[in-house]
């Protein structure tokens, strides 16, 4: 019992950014794997034999190859973005009259001050004891992303999902035939074992991440049409009337911006970082009819 008390949860917590890195690698192996079965073993040869199914071969391979560099620009851009840091000393105008140190967490059901950072937390704001900070309008940490998805990269995760999902999809798909004669007569097989072993692997793989992925979207689909995140469900379902809700429509452009030229890059445009408050994370509109 005494070993327990001197265990630091933390420090476990600290461990994961360690596990991260195993994730992004294991990420690198699937895309790999994929690439190979896709387009070296399966449609780049059709494509070099030339003929009519080259043609075929051409658009299978280039909406793969414009999927993955979505891909990997929305995952790159969810790594290196921070999703937003709490200004040191921050503190609302509402609160200069409290004493912050009253709750370590919260006061009257709102974030407003964590006794970790010694600073202020804005609202929908947490401590994310992996990154040991606090985080703007923090959803969750991510393993396979090592950093925490906020108010700031947010919509660089969703898209990295929704394009995820279509890549996998695509890979499923296209590879089917492949898998298909996998279980054919043996002595059908032109390929090697080597070959037909990552066939077989990048197909099992792109069907269970497609799945997986599209619980997951399902789920965040749910979350930003109603202008939650992953921590609030809870909070959300309490309340009578959740006072961030501002109708699908305007939720949507919470996350995404007003521009839709700009909904399906990891960008966002100058006028829509300047004028809605909640891409910069520390600041949200609230419903003015909202009950709790």
């Amino acid at each position: 019992m005494d070993c327990c008390r001197h265990v630091n949860p933390f420090r476990a917590c600290a461990g994961l950014r360690g596990l991260g890195y195993l994730m992004v690698a294991l990420v690198a192996a699937i895309a790999a794997v994929s690439y190979y079965a896709v387009v070296v073993f399966a449609w780049g040869p059709i494509l070099l034999a030339g003929g009519a199914p080259a043609v075929g071969a051409a658009a299978v391979l280039a909406a793969f190859h414009v999927l993955l560099a979505m891909i990997l620009w929305c995952y790159l851009m969810v790594v290196f973005t921070d999703p937003g840091s709490v200004p040191e000393n921050w503190r609302h105008d509402a609160e200069d009259s409290r004493d912050p140190g009253s709750s370590s967490e919260e006061q009257g059901g709102a974030p407003r001050y964590c006794s970790r950072c010694q600073n202020g937390k804005p609202p929908r704001s947490h401590h994310c004891s992996v990154c040991n900070r606090c985080v703007l309008k923090m959803d969750h940490h991510c393993i396979w992303v090592v950093n925490c998805v906020g108010a700031r990269n947010y919509k660089y995760f969703l898209l990295f999902l929704v394009y995820t999902f279509a890549e996998t999809v695509l890979d499923t798909l296209v590879l089917l035939p492949n898998f298909i004669e996998f279980f054919q007569d043996e002595s059908r097989h032109s390929s090697s074992p080597g070959d037909i072993a990552i066939l077989f692997l990048a197909f099992v793989l792109n069907l269970a991440f497609a799945l997986s992925l599209l619980c997951f979207i399902g789920m965040h689909t749910s979350l930003v049409t109603s202008n939650t995140t992953s921590i609030e469900v809870y909070e959300r379902k309490k309340s009578v009337s959740w006072k961030y809700d501002l109708g699908w429509r305007r939720n949507l452009e919470q996350v995404f911006g007003t521009k839709k030229l700009f909904w399906f890059v990891p960008l966002y445009s100058t006028d829509d970082v300047h004028n809605i408050p909640a891409i910069r994370g520390l600041e949200f509109p609230t419903r003015s009819d909202a009950i709790v």
